[in-house]
C-alpha cells in the first residue's frame, strides 16, 4: 500500500505573518490558498504558486502548528497504524480529528524531520 499520495506544504518561520503574507502574494505572486484560525490563537496562513499544488505554511516561532513538511494520505489510521511499527516517533497516541480539518497526525521521521500526514 502506498502511504503517501502527494506534497500538500511544507512550513516557513516568519517573525511577522502580515508583513510575511504581503511579501509572498504581493511580491512573489502567491495566491492566498487559507487564512483562518486553526484554533483559538493558532493562525494558520497558507499561500501556494499560481497553479501549485504544494503550498508555504507561514508560522511565527511561538506557533503551535507544528513546522513540517505536510504530506497527503488515503488514509490517515492506516498510516497511523502503519508508523506505529517503524522508527517514526508519532506525536500524537490517535489521529487528530479538528473540526472543519482533514484527519491528521504528526510525526518525527528517524532523522529529526517533522511530518504531518493529512488525510485527503
Amino acid at each position: 500500500m502506498t502511504m503517501i499520495t502527494r506534497g500538500l506544504s511544507v512550513s516557513v518561520t516568519v517573525p511577522d505573518q502580515d508583513a510575511a503574507l504581503a511579501f509572498y502574494r504581493d511580491v512573489l505572486g502567491c495566491e492566498v490558498v487559507v487564512d483562518a484560525e486553526a484554533w483559538p490563537g493558532a493562525r494558520y496562513v497558507q499561500v501556494a504558486p499560481p497553479g501549485s499544488d504544494v503550498g508555504i505554511v507561514l508560522l511565527p516561532p511561538d506557533s503551535e502548528i507544528p513546522r513540517a513538511v505536510r504530506l497527503g494520505t488515503a488514509s490517515a489510521q492506516a498510516a497511523h497504524d502503519r508508523l506505529r511499527a517503524t522508527d517514526a516517533t508519532l506525536h500524537n497516541d490517535e489521529v487528530l480529528h479538528l473540526e472543519g480539518s482533514p484527519s491528521m497526525f504528526a510525526f518525527t521521521d528517524p532523522w529529526g524531520n517533522e511530518l504531518v500526514l493529512m488525510e485527503e
